[in-house]
């Protein structure tokens, strides 16, 4: 079993927990636009929806962080900050020139 408190075990958390969050918020999305309590995607706001979904998704990994935090598993959160950060740096990326305007 892998130890809670590890490099490996953050690394593992901080790339799987995003990649869950954008399933389970696209879920959500798609849920309350189906019970008509947020609007259709039309053309003009899927690009803005993908991108909220995008970064919502990369901070459900804070959960597992200040879990992490809370409990003084300072190898964990190491691990968790290095795929968020590179998360987060392809978000910036993808969608700079959105952002900036």
């Amino acid at each position: 079993m892998i130890d809670k408190n590890s490099f490996v075990f953050g690394l593992l958390l901080g790339c799987v927990v995003p990649v869950i969050g954008f399933v389970v918020v696209e879920f959500l999305f798609n849920q309350l636009t189906s019970f008509g309590l947020i609007d259709e995607v039309s053309s003009s706001t899927s690009g803005r929806r993908f991108r909220t979904l995008t970064l919502i998704a990369i901070c459900t990994v804070l959960v597992p962080f200040n879990i992490a935090i809370s409990k003084k598993w300072d190898q964990t959160s190491r691990g968790i900050i290095f795929p968020t950060l590179i998360y987060a740096g392809a978000w910036v990326y993808k969608f700079y020139t959105e952002i900036t305007g």
